[in-house]
């Protein structure tokens, strides 16, 4: 057997060399984190109209969920009936169709 060397396999990239001193930021990006300082969350009270307003909110969702529910249910209806109707054709012609035993 002959021996073949191949020659070696060139890197797919080439390394970036960063001087001393300097930082690689590409994109800029800092992060900076303090945890010294204190968040406040102010809550309101909430008025009449507020409350209201809420409730109405609620209440078309709710109004919605049920139409899509009740359009879900009609478009199921006719479905159903078909395969009711199918079953009593095919119960009425079963005997027509039935082979003797023999």
């Amino acid at each position: 057997m002959t021996d073949q060397s191949r020659p070696p396999e060139r890197p797919r990239y080439e390394p970036e060399i960063i001087p001393p001193g300097q930082t690689h930021d590409p994109l800029g990006t800092r992060i900076f984190i303090d945890q010294n300082t204190t968040e406040h969350v102010f809550v309101g009270k909430v008025g009449p109209l507020g409350l209201f307003l809420m409730a109405l909110a609620i209440g078309a969702v709710i109004a919605v969920v049920l139409v899509l529910l009740l359009g879900a249910f009609l478009l199921w209806i006719p479905v159903v009936g078909l395969l009711v109707a199918a079953g009593l054709v095919a119960g009425v012609l079963r005997p027509l169709f039935a082979r003797n035993g023999g």
